[in-house]
């Protein structure tokens, strides 16, 4: 059973920065390409960025490029996510996602197998 364990949510002043980390439990052989996606309140899912199964290629929203960082530790099959120069809009509730091996940089949550939990960021004004 997969079970991707998210951490390092939380409240942050505009301007701030946190780090998300989404562990694979299993911590099988790190050749997967990983996603972060985001739900605000009354909100459609929304794609985040990746980073593909070896780490050379990522991908962003527009609405990030620039301030979110997507990183892995193949060693720790750990993926994070740093954002800094976080506003108000960046409020939402915070997913890592699993595709399948050797898989794209997807952008949609179709093109993701597995999920985290959700971890909450509150980013006030």
């Amino acid at each position: 059973q997969v079970q991707l364990v998210e951490s390092g949510g939380g409240l942050v002043q505009a301007g701030g920065s946190l780090r998300l980390s989404c562990a694979d439990s299993r911590r099988t052989s790190a050749i997967h390409t990983w996603g972060w996606f985001r739900q605000a309140p009354g909100k459609e899912r929304q794609f985040v960025g990746c980073i593909n199964w070896d780490g050379l290629t990522t991908n962003y929203a527009d609405s990030v490029k620039g301030r979110f960082t997507i990183s892995r530790d193949n060693a720790k099959i750990t993926v994070y996510l740093q954002m800094t120069s976080l506003r108000p809009e960046d409020t939402a509730v915070y997913f890592c996602a699993q595709a399948s091996p050797y898989g794209a940089c997807g952008t949609t949550s179709a093109q993701y197998t597995y999920w985290g939990q959700g971890t909450q960021v509150t980013v006030s004004s």
